[in-house]
């Protein structure tokens, strides 16, 4: 079996500096068995020398050159990514990057005989993970894709969004995504901070918003995704541990249009990284756990126009969410997998049969915020949408109904007397 040499030896000097000297090679044996063992047990990591990789970290890029990691959405919703190494300048501006292609067949989004994937990139984002310090930044790149003739693919719901969003950029909407995720060990089976085959002792709770070893699982891993989104150029803009333990959720936005699917889509890339880097398992389905008295996982969507902004916004909201109300089952349909689920009317959830709206009320559809309420304008939040849901799906939606001509009944809220 392969080890570090570094760990081992850190392993072996610790453990010797608290015996004494006559039973010091006794004490190297057993440290160096536990260290061996130790690493063997850290699954994925065990061949990872620090040492080694530091060494390889520290070779300079040369500075007329960049790598360029292209990144999409496969036929399941997952992110891919490749890398192509590009005359620096080309890094300046999206406009200037060439488009590339990929194999398809292997992500579920073209047949074998025909499998060149066109990719063509929409927005540049800074690298987090390959660094360097000659003040030249190696980039990161969210891209669709297209068929060779240049037709979008079935999967490619950013060029569906667009549709909706090139029409109306006058309404300068903004989009604020609030995703929640569930961190497990890497059986898939055992959330952070839950016992082997079994449940946490104490309900919900004390996990929401937490701190201690015994309420916060993953801390670090959320930390690290803040800091790597933050320099990447992604407007996140906070984090918090969420009501199940081992579940966290970070918010990006607010952001204008379409780029909020971009930022989110990103955010998810980095996410799935900084967790390969720790050896954890991240999942964005909507209900991890679905024995027990736990809480699902969502992506609330909070939605604000130009109108809904100004003086008389409040009403604007009530407009759209009178038509939101309207198109219930339509939205439900591409508001993610598995979200019945979710959605039961408990655990902060409305019924997925029946629309619903209400001031400070996290057990409706959509939410008013009580600041939206008491300023007369603002925005609203949809709390249909699920973890695993398509960002682009979402709030391209979400514009198609609030700007259609819809036929939409005056529904109540769930307290009138607030509302």
């Amino acid at each position: 079996m392969k080890f570090s040499t570094a760990l081992l030896a850190a392993a072996v000097g610790t453990a010797s500096a608290f015996v004494p000297a006559h039973i010091q090679s006794k004490a190297q044996s057993t440290a160096l068995f536990g260290a061996v063992r130790s690493l063997d047990r850290l699954t994925g990591r065990s061949q990872l020398d620090p040492v080694v990789v530091d060494r390889y970290n520290a070779i300079p890029y040369p500075k007329d050159l960049i790598l360029a990691e292209y990144v999409w959405v496969d036929a399941d919703g997952k992110c891919r990514s490749k890398t192509r190494t590009l005359p620096a300048k080309k890094g300046e501006a999206v406009e200037l990057l060439p488009k590339w292609n990929f194999d398809g067949s292997s992500t579920g989004q073209a047949p074998g005989d025909d499998s060149e994937v066109i990719l063509k990139p929409q927005r540049i984002f800074k690298d987090p993970f390959r660094l360097r310090h000659d003040g030249i930044d190696n980039i990161l790149v969210m891209c669709d894709c297209y068929t060779p003739g240049g037709e979008p693919l079935p999967s490619n719901h950013r060029a569906k969004a667009m549709k909706f969003f090139g029409p109306n950029e006058d309404q300068e909407i903004w989009f604020g995504l609030e995703q929640e995720f569930t961190l497990f060990n890497l059986d898939e089976k055992t959330p952070l901070g839950w016992p082997e085959g079994g449940m946490p002792s104490r309900p919900q709770g004390p996990y929401y918003c937490s701190a201690g070893p015994e309420n916060n699982f993953g801390r670090s891993i959320t930390d690290s995704h803040y800091k790597a989104c933050l320099y990447a150029g992604i407007n996140i803009s906070g984090v918090n541990g969420e009501v199940m333990p081992g579940q966290q959720e970070y918010q990006v936005g607010p952001c204008v249009g379409i780029d909020a699917g971009d930022q989110l889509m990103m955010s998810r890339y980095i996410l799935q990284r900084v967790c390969e880097d720790y050896q954890v398992y991240c999942t964005l389905h909507p209900k991890p756990i679905v024995q027990g008295d736990w809480n699902g996982a969502g992506m609330h969507t909070n939605v604000s126009t130009k109108s809904m902004r100004e003086e008389g916004g409040l009403e604007e909201i009530k407009k759209a969410i009178y038509k939101l109300g309207a198109k219930h089952a339509d939205h439900i349909a591409v508001y993610g997998e598995d979200n019945e689920l979710r959605l039961t009317g408990k655990h902060e959830t409305a019924s997925i049969d029946k629309f619903s709206y209400g001031v400070a009320n996290r057990g409706a559809s959509v939410r008013i915020g009580r600041d939206t309420e008491a300023e007369g304008k603002g925005y609203f939040e949809d709390r249909r949408p699920s973890s695993n849901a398509d960002p682009y799906i979402v709030t391209g939606k979400i514009m198609e109904t609030i700007m259609s001509d819809i036929d939409a009944p005056v529904i109540a809220p769930l307290d009138k007397e607030q509302a």
